[in-house]
């Protein structure tokens, strides 16, 4: 299962929830950075020269790392990806790659939230990279590169669209609920 959705819509909680609820990892790209670095493997370092250059990761070597996660063995049943794919080039690299391994994905969750809903729930964090300015310009980000992923994958009949502005209860219950069905 993929997770997609606007940054603060929930996506890494509700992975994590029905992750535990399934009994499947939640891969979250940003863990398997961190991860791969702090054991130091040959993918971890070669990441950690981008991250320390402040530049983002290139797609191959983030493929090469979801790769190497979704084969171990606790990903053999199942495993919910989030934060990735970011946009439709990266889905199409991304669905070469799970048909390279036999490990195909059953459902794209698009969490949808209303943007000022969003920038109140980020705002509300107290992060100081969380401004007003900041939030935006992250929103304008996700409409142009990740939005579009919701027709590629509509288009795949694989896109299920949950409302993420309900309690989080009501949320995780859908989803548990699509994956029980």
């Amino acid at each position: 299962m993929i997770f997609l959705g606007p940054p603060g819509a929930g996506k890494g909680t509700q992975a994590s929830r029905l992750s535990d609820a399934c009994g499947v990892p939640h891969v979250s790209t940003g863990d398997i950075l961190r991860t791969a670095v702090s054991a130091q493997t040959e993918l971890g370092r070669k990441a950690e020269h981008y991250m320390n250059a402040g530049e983002l990761v290139p797609d191959n070597l983030v493929l090469d790392l979801i790769r190497e996660r979704l084969t171990e063995p606790d990903a053999q049943s199942g495993w919910i990806l989030d934060g990735f794919p970011r946009n439709v080039p990266q889905a199409e690299f991304m669905d070469q790659l799970l048909a390279e391994i036999s490990q195909p994905y059953d459902f794209v969750i698009n969490l949808e939230v209303p943007d000022e809903v969003i920038v109140a729930r980020l705002l509300s964090r107290g992060r100081k990279d969380d401004s007003q300015e900041v939030i935006e310009n992250r929103l304008q980000v996700y409409r142009e590169q990740t939005e579009p992923l919701i027709e590629f994958y509509r288009g795949r009949q694989k896109l299920v669209s949950i409302d993420g502005n309900r309690p989080m209860d009501t949320v995780a219950n859908d989803l548990q609920s699509l994956v029980r069905a």
